[in-house]
């Protein structure tokens, strides 16, 4: 019961973090509203559908939950250079600079950790990066620098997220306030972005599904599923969200089905599958050696 809880919290989590890439791109590559008041209308909605949410939920046990300052500034962290960097970056350049800058940070802190990663983690990281990197080749263009830093860190701090997110006992309550603890950065950002703002009805719709939807549910499932992942399997399994655009684009824009794409996919599930059961094959095997 826990693993299919654990699969379908990562698999919904994904397909908001897909979607999620999708809005952001479509508002900010047409320029539908600026970086500034996106980003503010898309943690503003998070935390109104979150506290909503928290409210019809409350419980006694969960009201010790309150997320944390350092979870919250890397949110707002990720939220504000994701937002800026998709200006200037392509959508093929940009996920490919976010997800590597996620992969290394989640990795490199786990194993500073002391967290030592079997040979089969490492072939799996490896193989799956590959698929990843194979699927967005295409539309890789050289990036911006500007742009290039800003998605770097924007993956940091993602990846910072993400690995507090482990130790959350209420996700919901977490992320909540999580969203909540913006709200004095939000309302700086909306002072400094007065003199450049940008609205449309179309850029403030898809800031509120970016939001409301995407961000402040998928997160907080997200965190659900992190209580049966490890830090390295968090890592990996984010790889598929270009996969799931793709099959997105397949299933409703009719999109043709390419090899790439399968071949991406066989590549970057491979790898995810050497990940989660390599370890365990391997601890099986020696102690079938053994006796």
């Amino acid at each position: 019961m826990a693993l299919v809880k654990t699969v379908s919290c990562t698999l919904f989590a994904l397909m908001a973090f897909a979607g999620n890439s999708v809005l952001c791109r479509m508002a900010l590559g047409a320029r539908t509203i600026d970086a500034s008041s996106f980003t503010v209308v898309r943690l503003l909605s998070g935390i109104v559908i979150l506290m909503i949410a928290v409210k019809c939920t409350a419980t006694t046990k969960s009201s010790s939950a309150n997320g944390s300052w350092i979870s919250a500034l890397m949110l707002f962290l990720y939220a504000i250079t994701f937002s800026f960097a998709y200006v200037s970056l392509d959508t093929g350049t940009g996920a490919l600079v976010l997800f590597g800058a996620v992969q290394m940070t989640m990795i490199c802190i786990s194993v500073l950790r002391g967290n030592r990663l079997h040979i089969s983690e490492w072939v799996g990281i490896c193989l799956a990066f590959t698929g990843f990197v194979y699927l967005v080749l295409p539309s890789v263009a050289t990036p911006s620098f500007f742009g290039f830093v800003l998605m770097s860190v924007a993956g940091i701090a993602w990846g910072i997220y993400t690995l507090n997110g482990r130790i959350s006992t209420f996700p919901l309550r977490d992320t909540a306030f999580n969203f909540a603890r913006t709200t004095p950065l939000i309302l700086a950002l909306g002072l400094l972005a007065i003199p450049n703002i940008h609205l449309s009805a179309e850029g403030m719709m898809l800031a509120i599904l970016s939001g409301a939807i995407a961000s402040g549910i998928g997160y907080t499932v997200w965190y659900v599923a992190l209580g049966g992942l490890s830090a390295t399997e968090a890592a990996v399994v984010q790889l598929l969200v270009p996969v799931i655009a793709g099959v997105g684009g397949i299933v409703f824009v009719s999109e043709t089905i390419t090899v790439r794409l399968l071949m991406a996919a066989v590549l970057i599930l491979g790898g995810i599958l050497t990940v989660v059961g390599g370890r365990w094959y391997f601890v099986q095997w020696r102690v079938a050696g053994r006796s």
